[in-house]
């Protein structure tokens, strides 16, 4: 018989166990908030530029997720990120980083190409647009609920992906009298996350830097990483500079509803100070981007959720993985559809 599962989230962990499940017997429909997929490993291009504003790239360090890229996947438009990560403090001073030598990848089309290479692998439904806002548990399993009380029908099974404090919101709305929900959802709300505003800042001149980025190593200074995406082959055009400057908690939190304008000039200012150029507080053009739910800052306690497996609920993501890197959410994605193949 072939089960049914919804997957709530196209982010890289719901893409990545959506994958796992391709070849088992489970009919799988993918449920995403917004237009596209990939979650918070995004992608958009302006003036002829592709800029990642999330997620930055893909790194090595996992080989089941490495042997997913480079062997399983179409492997064309795969590109290194060479050029090394740098490291600053407080002070400022940028130098070489610890980890500037590891492996990185993206897509010359921007990081949200693994995604749907993942769902391409793949016979499911993605349905975008359709916000989920509660469950409800039936004899049969379990129904899906939007924002404005659509019924996406019914299922054998749910993954629930989005980060942990949406998901805990999800599971605080749900029509399920058991006991577990309520320990379920309280371990989940349990975990943190960090707050982060970026801004992306063009300029019609390249900078002569040694490095692609430059991560605040302390987290002790209003800027939290400088990135740029000229090092990335096919992202920005020859002769010009494309910045992603995501800003500390800190800042992010206390600016967060600032108006555009003047968030972006303040980014700015901070950017040419770190980098001691001048030029860089006059962007020709400028994008901006709020991450409520950034990064998870802490793993879920798995006792406290593995129970809702009994209950045909799951969960995937990085808080889940306990590590807020793309590579952790495909690994944990992977993982759970394998555990989702077995439990249904």
């Amino acid at each position: 018989m072939t089960a049914t599962l919804a997957v709530v989230g196209a982010g890289a962990a719901g893409a990545a166990a959506t994958y796992a499940l391709r070849d088992a017997p489970v009919e799988v429909t993918v449920l995403e908030k917004s237009r596209g997929v990939c979650g918070r490993a995004a992608t958009r291009r302006r003036n002829d530029c592709v800029y990642e504003y999330g997620a930055n790239y893909l790194k090595d360090a996992d080989d089941r997720v490495t042997g997913l890229v480079t062997d399983e996947l179409p492997t064309d438009g795969l590109v290194d990120v060479d050029d090394p990560i740098y490291a600053f403090e407080r002070d400022g001073e940028i130098h070489e980083g610890k980890d500037a030598d590891e492996h990185k990848w993206t897509y010359e089309a921007g990081i949200t190409q693994l995604a749907k290479r993942l769902f391409a692998e793949t016979e499911a439904s993605v349905r975008n647009e359709v916000t989920v806002e509660t469950l409800e548990r039936t004899d049969g399993g379990w129904r899906i609920y939007d924002d404005g009380g659509t019924d996406y029908g019914q299922y054998d099974g749910v993954l629930l992906t989005p980060p942990a404090p949406q998901t805990a919101d999800i599971l605080g709305q749900a029509k399920w009298s058991h006991d577990d929900r309520r320990s379920i959802r309280h371990a989940v709300a349990s975990v943190p996350y960090r707050t982060v505003v970026a801004g992306v800042l063009h300029y019609p001149f390249e900078l002569d830097v040694p490095w692609y980025a430059a991560v605040n190593s302390d987290k002790d200074h209003d800027i939290g990483w400088v990135g740029r995406e000229e090092c990335k082959d096919g992202h920005v055009p020859d002769g010009e500079s494309l910045l992603l400057v995501q800003m500390n908690e800190g800042w992010s939190v206390a600016n967060y509803d600032e108006r555009p304008d003047a968030l972006i000039e303040h980014i700015a200012q901070r950017t040419a100070h770190l980098l001691d150029d001048d030029r860089l507080t006059d962007p020709d053009w400028t994008d901006y981007q709020h991450w409520r739910y950034s990064q998870s800052e802490a793993t879920v306690e798995h006792d406290e959720i593995a129970v809702a497996r009994d209950h045909d609920l799951f969960f995937a993501g990085d808080w889940v993985a306990g590590e807020p890197r793309l590579h952790a959410a495909l690994r944990n994605g992977l993982d759970t559809g394998g555990t989702i193949v077995d439990a249904l």
